[in-house]
């Protein structure tokens, strides 16, 4: 049995004890971090001069995809789907700086266009690998010995290669399986150079190129920036692997593994951590062949994605199908902790008052948190808000409304957020495109699982384990926080005296009949967001 499973949510294998080891690669993780919070203004304030060499190439490249769409496509019914297409290709030839940026894109399906998003998908593990020895060159550099001392095997053909790095599977000397995340040389320098060039373009392609205007280019650039950077730095992400290792112990939540980081072979550009097999977490009949809930999957990967945001303001920020699998025993593994949330306490007290607020149905609380949580300015005055956007009236039914009556109702909504100062931050960006994947995840892994059901679960859970501590978080009564089940269906847009239940499935047919009246009514030029 392992004896550091006190530290973290690690394997009963134990490969290596942390909790006897000193980890000298935490020593300098906090003040990195804070170097990095200082550096981010300057990366994202718009220079006077970019890098030149660098700004004419993207320049170009980038004037080639809208140039061409202008041309060819714009006015058409092929025009979101035709500037999604360029501006993808134009990212892959850019290199890794830009196919990084699509795929934070990729990953935000319902804040960005669904037709970017498509698009931006394709770049995923699209990377071609760097050349073998130049990894092997960057591993014996960091490392500080040549790399047959440390391992007996080390694969020249990475598992992943993706943007910022490349994954090899090795065996260490001692007869550990591992695998080593190694970063592309020279990543760097070139990152820097591509954020002084984003954030000097930004300000030019407001109102230019159909992208969400609630995350528009200069607050997608600040966004990226506050991700990439701490990606380039691997003693951060096996710091953030230990950090949300502790929080699911913490919470007493089992049903997550973290592969452990190395107590000695971590460096700024080598991340060697215990190996995790299981099946690819869309491998239903894999699963379910073997005997695992795939429903119970479903349900383990909210809870724990939700408390660990709520009750300890750290969770994993980049939750996608390449990131996650399930164990054998039916315990989800994650990997790839270069993308972490990490809330201030006034963040993390606004997304539990913003939970508190959804399942009690009480629509001012819920804008007063999404205003904590800086969706809005702090200035905002909430109940104005609440009457401008229509929400102190009863929910509409998209389904029940005339496609021309639902367009120019999401204007309407739209228009005034926009004239509110709304904007996406990266702590809500980060927590709702998770909120995305695990809803994809439903479809293929439970599709029959009736969704009012889990949010009263959830909702039970939360009361019943945490409530006291946060009704004292919050500075509210514990008998004050009810479930208004029938505020719930109602926000699904169902009547609370027609049904019981609603399936995902049932869910989805809905949001088909929506996306097809909207479909009927948007002109190709038209742009929602």
């Amino acid at each position: 049995m392992a004896t550091d499973l006190h530290i973290g949510s690690f394997t009963n294998a134990m490969p290596w004890n942390l909790a006897e080891r000193e980890l000298l690669w935490l020593r300098p993780v906090a003040s990195l971090r804070a170097a990095q919070a200082r550096q981010l203004p300057q990366l994202t304030k718009p220079p006077r001069f970019p890098p030149l060499a660098r700004a004419v190439a993207v320049t170009f490249r980038l004037g080639l995809a809208v140039g061409g769409w202008a041309i060819r496509e714009r006015g058409k019914p092929t025009s979101r789907a035709g500037i999604s297409k360029r501006m993808r290709l134009a990212a892959e030839r850019l290199g890794p700086t830009y196919i990084k940026l699509a795929q934070i894109i990729s990953a935000g399906q319902g804040v960005f266009p669904e037709e970017l998003v498509a698009e931006c998908k394709k770049c995923r593990d699209q990377v071609p690998p760097v050349n073998y020895h130049t990894i092997v060159g960057v591993v014996e550099a960091d490392l500080g010995k040549p790399l047959h001392e440390v391992f007996k095997s080390f694969e020249p053909i990475p598992i992943a290669a993706a943007s910022i790095a490349q994954v090899h599977s090795a065996v260490l000397k001692t007869g550990e399986p591992v695998v080593v995340k190694v970063q592309r040389p020279g990543i760097d320098e070139l990152v820097r150079k591509d954020l002084k060039v984003l954030a000097w373009l930004a300000p030019f392609l407001v109102g230019r190129i159909p992208v969400s205007a609630l995350a528009n280019p200069p607050a997608l650039v600040e966004l990226f920036a506050e991700t990439i950077i701490e990606e380039l730095d691997f003693r951060l992400e096996a710091a953030n692997m230990m950090d949300i290792g502790r929080v699911f112990v913490e919470l007493g939540q089992t049903g997550f593994v973290v592969p452990r980081p190395h107590p000695e072979l971590v460096t700024r550009r080598v991340l060697t951590m215990e190996r995790l097999d299981g099946f690819k977490f869309d491998d239903v009949s894999g699963m379910q062949g073997v005997g695992i809930d795939t429903e119970a999957v479903v349900k383990t990967a909210m809870l724990g994605f939700l408390e660990g945001a709520f009750l300890h303001g750290v969770f994993h920020g980049d939750l996608h199908g390449g990131n996650m699998f399930v164990l054998p025993d039916g315990r989800i593994g994650l990997v790839d902790f270069g993308i972490t949330g990490r809330l201030t306490e006034a963040e993390r007290l606004a997304f539990l008052k913003l939970m508190m607020a959804a399942t009690m149905n009480d629509t001012k609380g819920q804008v007063a948190a999404l205003r904590d949580l800086g969706t809005l300015p702090a200035d905002t005055d909430v109940a104005a808000v609440v009457v401008d956007l229509g929400l102190d009236g009863p929910p509409l039914d998209p389904t029940k409304l005339e496609p021309e009556e639902l367009v120019a109702e999401l204007q309407r909504v739209i228009k005034a957020l926009l004239g509110y100062g709304a904007r996406m931050p990266k702590p809500l960006m980060l927590y709702v495109k998770n909120l995305i994947f695990i809803d994809g995840a439903i479809a293929s892994l439970a599709p029959n699982l009736d969704m009012f059901q889990v949010v009263t679960d959830i909702a039970t859970h939360f009361a019943v384990t945490h409530g006291a501590s946060i009704a004292k978080q919050l500075g509210v009564a514990q008998e004050e926080w009810r479930l208004d089940l029938d505020g719930l269906k109602a926000g699904f847009g169902v009547d609370p005296t027609e049904r019981d239940q609603l399936t995902y499935s049932e869910l989805q047919e809905r949001r088909k009949l929506i996306n097809k009246r909207l479909k009927s009514r948007l002109g190709p030029g038209d742009i929602l967001s």
